[in-house]
């Protein structure tokens, strides 16, 4: 078996809990080496971690002989270097979502992954989780019947951070580095579960608005969207709602009953039919970032396949970018 030995650029709130433990617990992989442009929280996350080598210039981390893979948890606009630098080098990487920050620098990652040879895998962990294998299942089975059309509903509170306007605002509101706003964070898991269960989306058209004037970028986003297979949906997502307005749903509206979940916070998933409704609730691990890196692993052993790769990843991007009227 191929040992994979791990860099990781970036160690940051995600690396945690969602994703960083998961490395190790597979068998055949490892971290190895973690990279932060800040001393301290590189020694700081190496040390918690147990990571024998840690460094504050990324190219050092590529260059290591003892990593031959590397994760990439930055914010978006530093995909594309850290995904490039690492396929030059001939070591695959796993990026987090999205893949970048443009749909652009999305497609020249695929250019340099086709040219190279070298794989690059995207961290769209929630179609590997059992929760949405199981909204997958019950739609494939056809308990709804047809698939007529599907709606996103997503709206939450302001966060304390986004009040303070005298402040350094968070990376997601500075679309320079996130892509956007709130809405470039959040709906790429929403887009990219539906492409998994429907195929991709090739007519997208959308508004962006900013109603509460808390920051610069949009906080309020209204979309419709047609798949390849001639379905089509709609979402609308607000950044800046009342509490009381607080939703996490996507609705699949079919021609023998109606289907919901939600993405974020894993509600029993709600099936109505003419036989009645049942709301199911399904268990999801305590790293949910473990099933698709073990598939990642595998894939990069030889022994297994992981559909999640960069090519997959960027109608998602390409989705947003359209949405939010960039292309």
């Amino acid at each position: 078996m191929k040992q994979i030995n791990w860099g990781f650029i970036g160690c940051g709130e995600v690396t945690e809990k969602k994703s960083g433990p998961a490395f190790n617990e597979i068998m055949g992989s490892k971290v190895v080496a973690v990279f932060s442009r800040s001393e301290l929280k590189a020694r700081s996350y190496a040390e918690r971690h147990g990571i024998r080598k840690w460094y504050t210039d990324a190219q050092e981390l590529v260059d290591d002989l003892d990593v031959n893979a590397v994760y990439i948890a930055t914010p978006p606009s530093a995909h594309a270097t850290f995904a490039i630098m690492a396929m030059r080098a001939g070591k695959p990487c796993y990026i987090e979502k999205p893949l970048a920050a443009s749909y652009e620098d999305c497609v020249r990652i695929n250019r340099i992954s086709e040219e190279t040879g070298v794989s690059c895998f995207v961290a769209y962990y929630r179609r590997y989780l059992p929760y949405f294998k199981k909204v997958k299942e019950i739609i494939e089975k056809g308990d709804i019947g047809k698939v007529l059309t599907v709606q996103v509903r997503f709206a939450v509170p302001p966060r304390d951070l986004d009040y303070k306007q005298n402040e350094q605002l968070p990376w997601r509101l500075q679309s320079n580095i996130s892509g956007g706003g709130y809405f470039y964070d959040l709906a790429p898991h929403q887009l990219d579960l539906l492409q998994n269960f429907f195929g991709v989306i090739v007519k997208a058209h959308g508004y962006k608005a900013n109603r509460a004037g808390l920051y610069n970028v949009e906080d309020t986003v209204n979309a419709v969207f047609r798949f390849e297979n001639g379905l089509t949906g709609s979402g609308a997502w607000c950044f800046a709602a009342h509490e009381s307005a607080r939703e996490d749903r996507i609705e699949i509206y079919g021609s023998k009953g109606r289907l919901a979940f939600s993405v974020y916070t894993y509600e029993p998933i709600h099936l109505c039919t003419s036989e009645g409704v049942k709301n199911i609730e399904v268990a999801n691990p305590p790293y949910v970032q473990l099933p698709i890196i073990k598939s990642v692993i595998e894939d990069m052993q030889g022994f297994g396949a992981c559909d999640c790769t960069s090519i997959s990843a960027t109608p998602t991007n390409w989705v947003m970018d359209r949405i939010l009227g960039k292309i």
